[in-house]
């Protein structure tokens, strides 16, 4: 066990904070496993093998397997990078976390003391589930979605309820209330992972209004910046019961500089905080705190990025339907989900990488569908070449 673990698991024991937990339905025997998952996402790994077991990246190949935006960051944020890493003999200077705060705070309208930025998104994924379910009030999700929440959920004993797509493949939040009634945490994924698509805002602000008043909605919009879609960011600027969550990784380019937000009312994020302290939003990497609070204000760009990813996408999904094949409809981000017709997902990723393209997972709910990744027209041409080389063999 390391020290920030063992830290953290000793303060669980000492003070109100574990005694929070107990009356939520945890025991003190959970207070290790919890430690764990707030001390360095040990838990993550292993409440989540689907994610733990994904492929690893293959050297050489054209990556389509991962969700990455196909480019770099944008050249004014590494710029703004680049004079950071001149500064990196200092511990984080506060005012360049209020700097990226104000940036926020101008481009999506939400007052600043309801932002917090986070050393990635993980963290305040998997928290959430600690900090608003427990074994005494369920996680409710889609299915398919991202995996990570609802299997820390498991690992820690909570109920977790999936409930199927609608038939146009967005959260059916209806049948999610029902499925629960009295659960802690809604999680609504928007564009969802793996399929791309939309729920729409007037969706959630119903979830919000049926739920039970002390329940959370968490809203993951990790990909709304390729949707170019409305946001469910003014509910989180005008409720106390949604948090909506942003990274970095996806459109920005900066996967590899893990910077996340949330954005909520500041008494959840204590909620959120209240076990270990404030320490993990504190100790950002400010080369990427750099970088984000350049790239925000850049509306021209990113549309332009946008509208190159929705070209691509939508030419590669216009050959795979030539070519007989059924991919998920109404994909708004840098992914969909392909079905192939006489092979598995297992046996086309062998296929692609005998091809040199390396393609994401499946799902379990989608069982005969590979997830690929919308690369750059570059990538997209390999990507259909080596389709039709493995068809035609």
């Amino acid at each position: 066990m390391d020290r920030q673990q063992t830290r953290i698991e000793d303060r669980l024991v000492a003070d109100e904070a574990g005694e929070e937990l107990v009356s939520r339905g945890y025991n003190r025997r959970d207070f290790g496993r919890i430690a764990a998952l707030l001390g360095g996402g040990i838990a993550v790994a292993q409440a989540a093998p689907a994610i733990a077991q994904a492929p690893r990246p293959v050297p050489g190949m054209v990556r389509l397997e991962s969700n990455e935006c196909w480019t770099g960051p944008f050249p004014v944020g590494a710029d703004a990078a680049m004079r950071a890493i001149a500064q990196s003999n200092r511990y984080e200077p506060d005012a360049d976390r209020a700097k990226l705060f104000a940036a926020v705070a101008a481009v999506e309208g939400i007052p600043a003391d309801r932002i917090l930025a986070w050393p990635g998104s993980s963290d305040p994924l998997c928290r959430s589930a600690v900090s608003f379910a427990s074994p005494t009030r369920g996680i409710v999700t889609a299915d398919p979605t991202f995996e990570p929440i609802w299997m820390t959920g498991e690992w820690l004993g909570a109920k977790v309820s999936k409930v199927p797509l609608t038939p146009d493949n967005s959260h059916d939040v209806r049948a999610m209330l029902t499925a629960d009634p009295s659960a802690g945490l809604y999680y609504v994924c928007s564009p969802n992972n793996p399929t791309g698509t939309l729920t729409p805002v007037g969706d959630i602000a119903w979830l919000a209004e049926n739920k039970p008043k002390d329940a959370v909605i968490l809203v993951d919009e990790a990909y709304i910046h390729f949707a170019g879609a409305p946001s469910a960011a003014k509910l989180a600027a005008t409720r106390d019961d949604v948090i909506v969550m942003r990274t970095f990784s996806k459109l920005f380019g900066m996967a590899g500089m893990r910077l996340g937000l949330t954005f909520a009312a500041k008494a959840l994020h204590e909620r959120m905080m209240r076990y270990d302290g404030p320490l993990v939003t504190e100790m950002l990497p400010m080369t990427a705190v750099a970088c984000a609070t350049a790239s925000l204000p850049l509306a021209d760009q990113i549309s332009a990025r946008r509208a190159q990813m929705v070209s691509v996408r939508d030419e590669t999904i216009a050959h795979l339907t030539r070519r007989g094949l059924k991919t998920v409809r109404g994909s708004r981000a840098n992914m969909f989900m392909v079905e192939w017709k006489t092979a598995t997902p297992k046996e086309m990723t062998a296929a692609f990488l005998a091809q040199g393209v390396q393609i994401g997972r499946s799902w379990t709910a989608l069982p005969a569908m590979s997830r690929i990744t919308v690369g750059s027209g570059e990538d997209m041409q390999k990507f259909r070449l080596a389709l039709d080389r493995i068809l035609t063999a």
